[in-house]
């Protein structure tokens, strides 16, 4: 797993965001709750209204050719073939909208609350003159001090002298930290605080992808999402990030919640949208060609899914890959969505059911026997109430970074709905840090908690969540911070809790099925003796 930037800058963000909000961060996360749902009402309603008036045009006409489409739908059982898409493609879409209007230093501003209670807006607002500079009159009063290492820096990086652009950044970053992001700092509300710092995040980003340095630029861009969730570029620039690292199915994921980020927030562009999909596209391409162990299905469908239909997938999956049948294992946790077909405004999308052959048959059963589990827990600990040894503790990291984690990713590149359950993704990436921080790797667990707080604050834009998900989105941003910044024992995290839970109830289902087993046993060994003496009997 990559390393990131140097130990002094490990612990940036968490430091960042305590010292300019305090307090405001738990308001932070409820405030950007409340308005994601108010998103997600608003584009429901807007959906309606279209459903509405699609059925009213559709009574116009002749029913059967609704019934044909589904019909038709249903019966697809083939993988959609995904074209090659060239490098070059790639590296236009990155130029026209990740490294987006370099000559103009802009503000991604999402814009508060308004007192009147109206829907929020999360269109990022991009204020600037490209000859002059930001239009700091139109923004928020950003600190003195700040504005002038912002000017400098963007100077730096206009004239593509990147290094010092980075650093200058840096100390940036470093006056954030110290309180000085707006001119009235206790006026200031917690998200344009967290703006600010979050576009301070983003042009790092960019620096160093245009010095070649992703590794660095890694945790800039988990940051720049904890910090503005909602902006679409962000997530975009991640992806672009998990590219140059070749991380390709984690760059789809990232690619994905981008594209549908721009629609939930209204973007209406549909250039835009177009390309982010065909990123999002040549990422999935790249994650399947570069996959050894598994090969993927996507089918679509339009029905319930019947055990019938599976049992034919199966039989198609088996003819396209006969290599991969080893074990063959049908994706039930959500249903997935591609981006040749996808239309966020069209409810629900056209969606498909993801089989996934293996060639190993231990890993397929290991998936299956991971995704029966209530709880994200992963556990080979015959005693769950002893601690893990030295040993044990390596054998786990390497099963969850190289055997779990990087399907679980796959996955993930085509669903959108993001979860606490068991293969979410996020709860694991969580419990592999921990077992990274027994193993002292401090660098790749601050990567990972990173990333995984970036997903998490990213969870109440992709789903509706319940009051007790609430509490518990909280509790984990609360406990990985916690982490980042050094403070408690890692016994205390929340996540190492579902663990423990999951390991006894695992053990408890094997003294279950061993008693069930037993006394299947005895039971038959008497029929076995009963039915002895009877013969026995008749015989004399």
């Amino acid at each position: 797993m990559s390393t990131l930037a140097n130990p002094p800058s490990i612990l940036e963000m968490s430091q960042e965001i305590k010292k300019s909000c305090g307090d405001k961060q738990v308001e932070i996360t409820v405030e950007r709750i409340k308005m994601a749902k108010s998103l997600k009402e608003k584009q429901s309603n807007d959906l309606e209204k279209v459903a509405f008036k699609r059925k009213a045009e559709g009574d116009e006409k002749p029913a059967g050719k609704k019934e044909a489409k589904i019909i038709e739908l249903d019966s697809l059982l083939i993988t959609m073939p995904l074209p090659h898409i060239p490098l070059k493609n790639i590296m236009d879409v990155e130029v026209k909208l990740v490294y987006v209007d370099e000559e103009k230093v802009s503000y991604e501003f999402v814009e508060s609350y308004p007192s009147t209670g109206n829907r929020p807006t999360c269109r990022a607002a991009e204020i600037a003159d490209p000859l002059h500079g930001p239009n700091f009159s139109v923004l928020p009063q950003i600190d003195k001090w700040l504005q002038v290492a912002l000017k400098d820096a963007s100077s730096c990086y206009r004239q593509k002298k990147y290094a010092v652009a980075a650093g200058q950044f840096r100390t940036a970053l470093e006056l954030c930290s110290k309180g000085a992001v707006l001119g009235k700092p206790f006026e200031a509300s917690a998200e344009d605080i967290a703006s600010v710092a979050s576009f301070i995040e983003t042009k790092l980003v960019a620096c160093y992808l245009r010095m070649r340095k992703p590794d660095l630029a890694l945790n800039h861009a988990h940051r720049s999402i904890v910090l503005n969730p909602a902006y679409f570029r962000n997530h975009l620039r991640q992806a672009t990030v998990f590219r140059c690292l070749e991380r390709y199915s984690e760059a789809a994921r990232s690619a994905m919640i981008a594209d549908y980020m721009f629609w939930l927030c209204g973007g209406s562009e549909h250039g835009i949208s177009k390309l982010i999909k065909l990123y999002w596209q040549a990422m999935i391409e790249e994650a399947i060609t570069r996959a050894e162990s598994f090969s993927v299905m996507y089918t679509p469908f339009a029905t319930k899914i019947r055990a019938d239909k599976i049992e034919k997938v199966k039989e198609v999956f088996t003819k396209i890959h006969p290599a991969y049948v080893e074990f063959i294992y049908t994706d039930f946790q959500g249903l997935h969505v591609l981006p040749q077909t996808v239309d966020w405004s069209s409810f629900p999308p056209q969606q498909y059911l993801l089989t996934l052959g293996f060639k190993n048959k231990e890993d397929g059963k290991f998936l299956e026997k991971m995704s029966s589990r209530k709880l994200p827990t992963f556990t080979e600990h015959k005693t769950p109430f002893s601690l893990l040894t030295r040993e044990d503790t390596v054998r786990h990291m390497e099963t969850m970074g190289k055997r779990i984690l990087p399907i679980l990713d796959f996955i993930r590149g085509t669903q959108l709905n993001g979860s606490f359950r068991a293969c979410s993704g996020v709860m694991e990436k969580l419990q592999y840090a921990s077992l990274l921080s027994r193993l002292q790797r401090v660098k790749e667990q601050s990567q990972v908690i990173n990333q995984a707080m970036a997903e998490l604050a990213t969870i109440p834009y992709l789903q509706d969540i319940s009051q007790q998900e609430v509490e518990l989105l909280q509790s984990l941003m609360a406990d990985a911070m916690d982490t980042l910044e050094g403070r408690r024992n890692d016994k205390e995290r929340v996540w190492n809790t579902i663990q423990k839970v999951g390991r006894i109830e695992d053990f408890l289902y094997q003294l279950e099925d061993s008693f069930l087993k037993t006394k299947k046993l005895r039971t038959a060994r008497r029929q076995k003796t009963k039915m002895k003496r009877l013969q026995t009997a008749q015989q004399s």
